[in-house]
């Protein structure tokens, strides 16, 4: 009896192992913000993105309101999080480049939709999904990747992107 409990643990725990998703480790984010008039608004990203436990550093440049961070190793944060930091402070993404890890970008939930590059640590990607691109950005994407019948939804848990680099 005990062998059939045991053999049905260890099946659960195999089914959880691979069911849990894994995200491209990003290094660093290239934030372009909207919205911003004063430094005052830059400080509000700031402070929402410094409060990240994963973040090291945050560079600003208030003249193209671009914000530079600079991730810790082995973390699992996915663009979602820096848009939601964005907005916290009451701003949007209009351009977001990650810097990715390769080996883990094969099982991530991104779509590639610009070929397959060669792949290599330190490359760079752009989030194409609305919420990531402006809204004028995100109308002229649409038309382009009509083919692609996943860039059209709004799911939050997929990330349509191009290589940069």
């Amino acid at each position: 009896m005990k062998n059939i409990h045991l053999k049905f643990v260890l099946v659960a725990c195999l089914i959880l192992i691979t069911s849990v998703k894994s995200y491209a480790q990003i290094s660093k984010a290239e934030i372009i913000a909207t919205g911003l008039t004063c430094s005052m608004c830059s400080n509000a990203i700031n402070k929402q993105l410094k409060a990240l436990p994963e973040v090291l550093e945050v560079e600003t440049d208030l003249n193209t309101n671009t914000f530079v961070v600079t991730l810790s190793d082995k973390n699992a944060l996915t663009p979602k999080t820096f848009k939601d930091k964005v907005e916290k402070a009451g701003f949007f993404i209009g351009s977001l480049v990650l810097t990715v890890n390769a080996d883990a970008m094969n099982k991530s939930p991104y779509i590639i939709v610009n070929g397959n590059k060669n792949k290599s640590d330190g490359m760079q990607i752009q989030v194409l999904d609305k919420g990531y691109v402006t809204a004028k950005e995100f109308k002229k994407l649409s038309k382009s990747y009509k083919n692609i019948e996943t860039y059209a939804i709004n799911n939050e848990e997929d990330f349509h992107v191009k290589f940069v680099k």
